[in-house]
């Protein structure tokens, strides 16, 4: 769940920012959009929705879906301002984050920083107030993880980072879940660990890609510590336990045959794409060859497929 948008320049060379409060109005409101990461956000959202049919078994409450939806953008979108706040200075020596707002010199750190706070802030009682508490404390919960646990904590300390640092990402099923019930389901905890096994092999393939924008910034992701083959075995490991992990909610009598088939269907295609991977890993294959992406763009395919199937199978059975 990443944007890698690429700057033509040198590896490591920081850009002179240009003064924030010389920028122009439009650019400057692009900038703090910016900050929220918004194409991360919609497969935040993607987890969250379906989940709410699920919970209702049928079409839920359209205004409540639209305050879990705004809600869940707000509070994503601090805990991404505040991250971009504190890797500031990792951010400037990648060539996939050099053109964030902070580097760049649209948006001060101070203004990022109280942006990200008013957002959390604004977010927790909004799902409070109009939602839920259960909810406002679990969309608490995921940002506080997200910026302490991961970004301060994991995320330059060890290569599992992103296997623990990936639980924020995977409260928003918990969200969309209290927000129809206000209680939780072995339905929810069930989609919970689909997402958490699902982020170190959706994750490990783009790491492999940008492996040195990582070592120059001195961030321990697995790729930059491990071989090739290495990472490959980590992914097909997690990507067994991912596909058995969302055969449950069937027998346990929340889903029904649709979910199952659609279940079985990306499940088996992603397997087969994160064995080819670890075959070419194994042949000692380098470079574009390698192919690492496949499986990284077939990931969001995947996790939009399947959660899709969780909000259409209340409706076929």
């Amino acid at each position: 769940m990443c944007v890698t948008a690429v700057e033509s320049r040198p590896a490591g060379v920081v850009l002179t920012p240009s003064p924030a409060g010389h920028q122009p109005f439009g650019v400057r409101v692009k900038a703090f959009v910016a900050l929220t990461k918004p194409r991360i956000i919609e497969l935040l959202l993607i987890t969250t929705v379906p989940v709410m049919f699920l919970a209702e078994q049928g079409v839920p409450n359209l205004w409540l879906v639209l305050a879990t939806c705004f809600g869940g953008y707000l509070s994503a979108g601090g805990a991404n301002a505040l991250n971009m706040y504190i890797d500031r200075d990792i951010d400037a020596l990648m060539d996939r984050t050099s053109q964030r707002p902070l580097v760049t010199g649209t948006v001060t750190p101070r203004e990022c920083l109280a942006f990200g706070i008013g957002l959390g802030v604004v977010s927790t009682l909004w799902f409070g107030l109009l939602v839920n508490w259960l909810s406002a404390w679990l969309s608490l919960g995921a940002l506080l993880f997200y910026v302490v646990v991961y970004t301060m904590i994991l995320k330059r300390r060890t290569a599992q980072n992103i296997v623990w640092g990936g639980i924020a990402g995977c409260l928003p099923v918990l969200i969309g879940w209290s927000a129809v019930t206000n209680s939780m389901s072995w339905a929810a905890i069930i989609l919970f660990l689909v997402i958490f096994f699902w982020t170190p092999p959706h994750y490990w393939p783009l790491s492999m890609k940008v492996k040195d924008d990582y070592a120059r910034a001195g961030v321990p992701m697995l790729p930059v510590l491990a071989s090739n083959k290495v990472v490959a075995k980590q992914i097909v490991v997690y990507s067994w336990v991912m596909v058995a992990v969302s055969l449950l909610l069937t027998p346990l009598g929340y889903t029904g045959w649709f979910y199952t088939a659609v279940a079985l269907l990306t499940g088996g295609w992603w397997l087969w794409e994160a064995h080819a991977l670890l075959n070419r890993a194994k042949s000692e294959v380098t470079g574009a060859k390698l192919k690492e992406m496949r499986l990284f763009h077939w990931s969001i395919t995947y996790v939009s497929l399947l959660f899709v199937a969780v909000a259409v199978d209340p409706f076929l059975r």
